[in-house]
């Protein structure tokens, strides 16, 4: 039986592929509880729009869906781009900057963006490990992403864009120009590591809109690239990044490449990973004095945002153990090679007091731990991975708690064993700021409560426990996907529409 949790997801690109951007060989599913209740007064304003979210309105608390608190000035002013880089403000997107994790769309990160003129709104999934910018277009090949009642665009349609123009096969940018077959327009396929995942189709230019971070937040219209994706097979299909895939990459084609050329934004962006699954995103956001940091390893051929690790702590036992590892929000669970996932699995298992569940084909974990009621819990051990300057990355929530059948689950240490690749997925980054400071070349990390942005997040001792949220052993359900993701789509309008 396919389950959600058998299809785990790696939207790195593979190195072999002739594609947009360089690029290997990955999900933990956080409650995802309310943090604020809905207004009466916006549920009012919704509901006089004529839209609804099916099922009604969530019940605060509930592990459906979540809402977090934008914080901006509905009232922004447009202004044209421009300035240098040194004195520019963070940028994020216009809609907000909160992202969220969605389990059922491939336990991503998502974000709104506004592209071409007039706007057009989507809800896409954030990956570090590419680094094309995509949306469905014009589709061939791909699954309708939502319907007409959330307001958002089915496709994006360049010709309905007046901004938007194609980009020539003779451009710097066209990586397949002896795949041409007109001179106006250049081709691209971007293929990833998840099994026969791809995405094809066309070039262009449009304008993204964005907006600054600060006291007094402008609209600003960005010219950036993307791809008309006319194309997608694998686990496009299945659910995952429905509305598009924001590339975040090192490449020059991806976004905070392009920003930084156009000197809107110092080269370096953040991302922060909430453990209620609502995280944050900002755009020249280099650094705080207090975050411990490590050089990235960049190969030139094929860029990544990889650090060195020199060693691993689990709970009493440390070691020293070399390896390169490559940090991919596009990638759902960590993926580590021996040694390194024989040493952490095995440590780990030493130390936990609890009954190993028997091996099921259904779960992609080799070590999963009975949990037998709604209230238990058990200690586990601290997982720490040391890096080539000393610094430490702490990984706060290791695991995943699954629902075999209705009052059974079990926790699961989500690591999944490789052939040959590392990957740092974004199970290993939760409740951690991430910074990927490309101007520096390095990679900076704090503990961080993504809604309280001046203050860090003091955790207490580790526990495996079963949470008010959980991932669920189901076959996938292809008529799923549309409904659910127009109902996501609407609580990330909503978001951003509430205020503190």
């Amino acid at each position: 039986m396919t389950s959600q949790l058998q299809s785990t997801l790696l939207l790195l690109p593979l190195f072999a592929a002739a594609a947009l951007g360089r690029g290997g060989d990955a999900s933990t599913a956080p409650s995802l509880e309310f943090h604020h209740r809905f207004s009466a007064p916006l549920r009012r304003w919704v509901e006089a729009r004529g839209r609804a979210l099916p099922g009604g309105w969530p019940a605060p608390g509930s592990a459906a869906y979540v809402a977090a608190l934008a914080g901006h000035d509905r009232h922004r002013a447009v202004s044209a781009a421009g300035g240098s880089s040194s004195d520019a403000p963070p940028l994020t997107f216009a809609e907000g900057n909160a992202t969220l994790k969605v389990s059922n769309l491939g336990f991503l990160h998502y974000a709104l963006v506004t592209v071409g003129t007039p706007g057009q709104t989507f809800m896409v999934a954030l990956d570090t490990g590419s680094d094309l910018f995509w949306l469905p277009c014009q589709c061939d090949g791909c699954t309708p992403p939502a319907t007409a009642a959330s307001g958002s665009a089915t496709f994006y349609i360049p010709g309905m864009s007046s901004t938007s123009k194609a980009v020539p096969c003779n451009s710097n940018f066209c990586d397949l120009q002896k795949e041409c077959s007109t001179a106006l327009q250049c081709p691209y396929k971007m293929v990833y590591v998840s099994a026969g995942t791809s995405s094809s189709g066309f070039l262009v230019e449009d304008v993204l809109y964005l907006s600054t971070e600060n006291a007094h937040p402008q609209i600003l219209k960005a010219q950036i690239m993307l791809g008309c994706g006319q194309t997608q097979t694998g686990s496009f299909l299945d659910a995952a990044a429905p509305n598009g895939l924001f590339g975040l990459g090192i490449d020059e084609v991806s976004v905070p490449s392009i920003l930084a050329q156009k000197g809107l934004t110092s080269n370096s962006f953040s991302m922060c990973f909430g453990r209620d699954g609502i995280g944050r995103i900002s755009f020249g956001d280099q650094e705080s004095s207090d975050q411990e940091e490590t050089p990235l390893d960049i190969n030139r051929q094929h860029p990544t945002y990889a650090i060195t690790i020199s060693g691993i702590t689990v709970g009493n036992k440390p070691t020293d153990m070399d390896f390169i590892t490559i940090f991919d929000t596009g990638t759902s669970f960590t993926y580590l090679a021996d040694p390194a996932y024989t040493y952490i699995t095995q440590s780990f298992h030493a130390q936990v007091q609890a009954n190993r569940h028997a091996a099921d084909s259904r779960i992609p974990f080799e070590y999963c731990y009975d949990l037998s009621s709604s209230e238990a819990r058990f200690p586990i051990p601290d997982i720490i991975l040391r890096t080539v300057t000393g610094s430490m990355f702490p990984v706060i929530d290791p695991g995943q708690v699954i629902s075999i059948q209705e009052h059974e689950y079990v926790y699961c240490l989500a690591i999944v064993k490789s052939m040959k690749l590392n990957i740092i997925g974004q199970n290993f980054m939760t409740g951690l700021r991430v910074v990927f400071d490309r101007e520096r070349k390095i990679l900076g990390w704090k503990k961080f409560n993504c809604f309280s942005p001046s203050t860090s997040e003091n955790y207490s001792p580790q526990e495996a426990r079963n949470p008010a949220g959980v991932s669920q052993l189901r076959p996938l359900n292809n008529s799923a996907p549309a409904a659910l993701y127009d109902s996501l789509l609407l609580m990330l309008i909503l978001v951003h529409l509430a205020v503190n």
